[in-house]
């Protein structure tokens, strides 16, 4: 997590960004959204955007007013993939030992990955909202974040085994856990394209809309979310993501232990205060 205060994550959100949109679509809902902004490029993940991503997610992990966290993009499709043919591509570099040449691709992928890993990191709900082509390196970004939804157009694809690459930004080690090791297999060995029907059958996906539209106006599933204790939220999403690397008594473990230094909060105070007096209860702002 970056260094400063709230007001200086909300002052550099609004110094905007090169290949994102960053926004607060609703005034009055404690969620933002991070547009991929390429429309030209059809989204395609440049080296800038790989820098501003994990920029973008750690502004709104430190910024209380945001509280759930919508990655979406411009345009008729979702993303193109990784950029390789621009300037800055991973494959550019040119170095004269092979040695040095393969320490220093190591080091590119690894930064690729940190890019990812800042979606897991956040520590506030990221929400993908897929739409239209969702191609390779993309694939990998929504395998990152927390919840996927997409419309009904949306088509998933990981191309790398057809460019003669081993997909290296997180979908062999994330979509096992997510669509089980035979589905990942079946997407990242035939790099085959699938509806948005069929992943929801895996569980790539948890809701298919009927349009785009439909997908960014259903904002009461992000805003619902926004409203409960944000400590809450938060910790759901460490124990569960703590959850997912180790055993189940490990996790239960875990959890034991959080709860034994988080549990006693104003906010489940208020919560049981507001549930005995019917009305919505108003939690700490952190």
């Amino acid at each position: 997590m970056a260094g400063g205060g709230s007001s200086d994550a909300e002052a550099e959100l609004l110094r905007g960004f090169k290949t994102l949109a960053v926004a607060r679509p609703d005034p009055a809902a404690a969620v933002y959204e991070v547009r991929l902004n390429r429309l030209a490029q059809r989204n395609a993940l440049s080296p800038d955007a790989f820098a501003e991503i994990p920029r973008a997610m750690s502004l709104l992990d430190r910024l209380p007013a945001a509280r759930a966290v919508v990655l979406s993009a411009s345009g008729p499709h979702f993303c193109a993939g990784i950029e390789l043919g621009g300037p800055g591509s991973p494959l550019a570099g040119r170095w004269a030992d092979p040695a040095a040449a393969a320490e220093g691709l190591r080091r590119v992928i690894l930064d690729l990955q940190a890019a990812f890993t800042a979606v897991e990191l956040c520590r506030k709900p990221v929400i993908a909202a897929v739409h239209g082509a969702c191609l390779g390196a993309g694939v990998e970004l929504v395998a990152a974040c927390d919840i996927r939804y997409c419309s009904k157009d949306a088509t998933f694809v990981l191309k790398e085994v057809d460019m003669a690459i081993v997909a290296d930004l997180g979908a062999l080690q994330r979509l096992p856990r997510i669509v089980g090791y035979g589905n990942a297999a079946d997407l990242a060995l035939t790099g085959r394209r699938i509806t948005a029907l069929e992943a929801k059958e895996m569980g790539l996906v948890s809701r298919v809309f009927d349009s785009k539209q439909e997908l960014d106006e259903d904002r009461q599933r992000y805003t619902k979310i926004s409203e409960k204790s944000a400590l809450t939220v938060m910790g759901t999403k460490a124990v569960l993501l703590r959850s997912r690397d180790i055993t189940v008594e490990q996790g239960l473990e875990h959890v034991a232990t959080w709860n034994a230094g988080m549990l006693k909060s104003n906010d489940l105070m208020e919560a049981i205060k507001a549930f005995v007096e019917k009305r919505k209860p108003v939690f700490s702002k952190l």
